[in-house]
């Protein structure tokens, strides 16, 4: 069983973050997506972040009628900021039965030498990597542990739906119905 998995805050899930999971999941040699959402990337600012609970629960409106796709909150009850490395050795442990496979965008592949123990990564695993508007990422181009896919390119950012929220536009169709009335219920990135 190949387990593709897509970390991230999703602060909101929205449709770019499922079409790149249905892709990955339909459309590669992937049996299964796990959308796996991070209480706290250790490279972002904590400060802007939703409640974790509230993030899962958005991301499971988001996908509970999707094929091969499923949420794990499996960092929750991991040591905070969330090191992809000590994720995978926990996964590794609880399922060996599953090969991982990490999903990323091809923006946090230039960064990836960043990432705690990223040659580990690299050895260890294998790495599908969709396309980023404006990624520089071809001294990646040939490395045997990296595909790149043709996931169609998405420009839609978290970070633009919470200031259209804030800003009180219209954000029907980037997010799932149950996801705009789930931010609405519980009047979410208002301020």
């Amino acid at each position: 069983m190949k387990t593709g998995l897509f970390f991230g805050s999703y602060n909101p899930i929205h449709t770019g973050h499922l079409i790149i999971a249905n892709y990955m999941a339909n459309h590669t040699e992937l049996d299964e997506v796990w959308l796996v959402v991070s209480p706290h990337n250790p490279l972002k600012d904590k400060s802007g972040l939703t409640n974790m609970y509230d993030r899962l629960e958005m991301a499971k409106l988001a996908t509970e009628n999707a094929e091969h796709i499923r949420v794990s909150d499996i960092e929750f009850a991991l040591p905070q900021p969330s090191y992809t490395i000590d994720t995978l050795t926990y996964l590794h442990e609880k399922y060996p039965e599953k090969e991982f496979v990490l999903i990323m965008g091809a923006d946090n592949l230039v960064s990836f030498k960043k990432w705690k123990n990223y040659e580990v990564l690299l050895k260890n695993y294998q790495i599908y990597v969709y396309p980023r508007p404006g990624a520089n990422v071809s001294e990646w181009k040939n490395h045997p542990a990296v595909t790149f896919t043709n996931t169609p390119l998405m420009e839609i950012s978290s970070t633009f739906i919470r200031k259209a929220i804030k800003e009180k536009k219209n954000v029907q169709f980037f997010l799932p119905d149950k996801v705009i009335d789930f931010i609405e219920g519980k009047g979410m990135y208002r301020a």
